[in-house]
């Protein structure tokens, strides 16, 4: 607060002009000063949305903290903001600066707009609306301006497949599988009554105008070799597949071949001419058939014996891996450190519990107390571990519980301080992760899929740091899910982020495990030489959920 001194004498005449002008100005001055000392954000949707062919998106913003937005000029664009998507200017939208492609298909919500938020709804999602978008908040006076980009990504599932026969062919039945409207490319297989694999003979993929794909593929089946065949047609994003089966009687795939239909209706047509030939004939051609039957149950029988033989070695060979997952979890456990969460690490829709042992997501993200609390944050929802790891082996576990959304794994000390956006090696991120409840995944640098056997409830993570192994393992049956092989160049630390919004009935936090850790020093924070001393098991492995 500024003081100005007074003495009466300064009530007996009239303030010179001067004067006033210059209590005017600090008067506003100070106003100014006291409007901006809040800094104000654009929040919007984070990374990335999925949306599906066909269907509707919609693109929320809002400014925290939360202010009236009636008046501000609020645009959607994609990629730049020359690109128009939608465009609201103080309480009037202009729906002839759209591009071509989003006329009429969008609508504005602003039910909320004097809190500051406003949803674009998008209609009738096409594989060209795949790509960066953004908002942006513009105030009447120009005197602020943010906005917030994130990606949309799209996936359509197309019709069921159809399987047509398509004749004869190399001594077996080619049959025909089609399918329309995926996108992005889809990919197809076919397989036999055991579930082995078929060789595609072949396959032709096709986009249309609207951007959508087309898949024609055809296999040739040889007679005594399958009793139904099955053509599955999969979504690599989405990974949900649509299968049709056919079932295939074996008398017909060993019947006879084209030729030998029109060789016995030429010994018809002769029979007219000479019936003792075609008597002889008949029973050298039933004597022919009776070996070629005779043959044809000797060799499926051998082709039994040889699948039983193959599926019993898969087996053992199964087992044997599964047993030496369990052993090197079991080993990995000897190496168990006591880990804890840094909340000066933790984004603010993050809550960390007082023992720093779990983490859960308290909503959409909070701008920091004060200006200078922004540096302390990384760009993702995520906290990290007190320790940091530059040497030994370590190990933890961390309960996951029943959430739908989660990222675990460890992430050099240094990248996760500047807030890198992007969660791959390269750009110094080891993670595994569940989305939507369904898909395992890990980042090296693009998603790949994983399938544990059983979904893990709660994560091994064991890090060897001079080896340069970082492994997962499901503790849940103490099966091994992923190994990263890298070069750590720096003290990694433990990285957690509980997604949100989760989505689920109940979205357990993520909780790190005791563990019991013999002759074991404390690790102290930001200490890249620190470890712990293995300790042996004295219990079984938990038995699968």
């Amino acid at each position: 607060m500024v003081s100005f001194p007074v003495s009466l004498n300064s009530f007996q005449r009239v303030p010179q002009p001067s004067s006033l002008i210059f209590l005017i100005h600090l008067l506003l001055i100070l106003q100014a000063w006291e409007t901006n000392s809040e800094e104000v954000k654009v929040i919007g949707l984070g990374e990335s949305i999925l949306a599906t062919v066909g269907e509707e998106a919609e693109f929320p913003c809002h400014l925290s903290p939360y202010r009236d937005a009636e008046h501000m000029e609020i645009l959607w664009f994609r990629g730049q903001a020359s690109d128009v998507v939608h465009l609201y200017q103080d309480g009037q939208e202009f729906p002839g600066r759209q591009m071509a492609q989003f006329q009429n298909r969008t609508r504005l919500i602003k039910d909320e707009i004097l809190d500051g938020t406003v949803i674009l709804q998008l209609h009738g999602v096409l594989p060209t609306d795949e790509g960066p978008y953004g908002c942006r908040f513009l105030s009447k006076d120009s005197s602020f301006s943010g906005e917030a980009v994130w990606e949309l990504e799209v996936a359509g599932m197309g019709s069921d497949p159809h399987i047509s026969l398509e004749g004869f062919e190399k001594e077996g039945i080619q049959l025909r599988c089609s399918s329309s409207g995926w996108y992005p490319k889809p990919q197809a297989q076919w397989r036999g009554h055991r579930g082995q694999c078929l060789p595609p003979e072949f396959e032709a993929i096709t986009q249309d105008a609207r951007g959508l794909f087309s898949l024609e593929t055809s296999v040739v089946v040889q007679g005594g070799a399958h009793s139904n065949v099955s053509c599955s047609i999969q979504n690599p994003v989405l990974f949900q597949k649509k299968e049709f089966v056919v079932q295939i009687a074996d008398e017909f795939l060993r019947g006879p071949a084209p030729w030998k239909t029109a060789f016995l209706g030429t010994l018809v047509v002769g029979l007219l001419l000479l019936l003792a030939l075609l008597a002889t004939l008949a029973l050298r051609l039933s004597h022919r058939q009776r070996r070629a039957l005779e043959e044809l149950k000797e060799q499926a029988e051998k082709d039994r014996g040889k699948l039983t033989a193959e599926l019993g070695k898969a087996q053992s060979e199964l087992d044997w891996r599964r047993a030496e997952g369990q052993a090197e979890w079991r080993a990995a456990q000897q190496y168990a450190v006591n880990v804890t969460l840094d909340p000066a690490s933790a984004h603010p829709s993050l809550e960390v519990s007082p023992d720093g042992r779990s983490v859960t997501s308290r909503g959409a993200a909070l701008a920091p107390a004060a200006p200078g609390d922004a540096q302390r944050f990384t760009e993702q929802t995520c906290v990290l571990s007190r320790q940091r790891f530059a040497a030994g082996r370590h190990y933890w576990e961390v309960d996951v519980g029943r959430r739908s959304r989660w990222l675990l794994g460890a992430c050099l000390a240094a990248v996760a301080r500047a807030g890198e956006a992007r969660l791959s090696p390269a750009a110094g991120y080891w993670v595994m992760g569940l989305w939507n409840g369904c898909e395992y995944f890990v980042l090296e640098p693009q998603r790949r899929a994983l399938a544990p056997r059983v979904p893990p409830r709660r994560v091994g993570v064991f890090l060897d740091c001079e080896a340069g192994k970082l492994a997962f393992f499901n503790a849940s049956d103490g099966s091994h899910i992923y190994t990263f092989a890298d070069t750590f160049p720096g003290p990694l630390c433990a990285y957690f982020r509980p997604r949100a919004p989760d989505g689920s009935e109940r979205p357990d936090p993520l909780t790190i495990c005791p563990l019991p850790v013999r002759g074991a020093r404390a690790l102290e924070d930001d200490d890249g030489d620190a470890w712990a001393q293995p300790y042996e098991p004295s219990a079984p492995p938990l038995e699968p959920w």
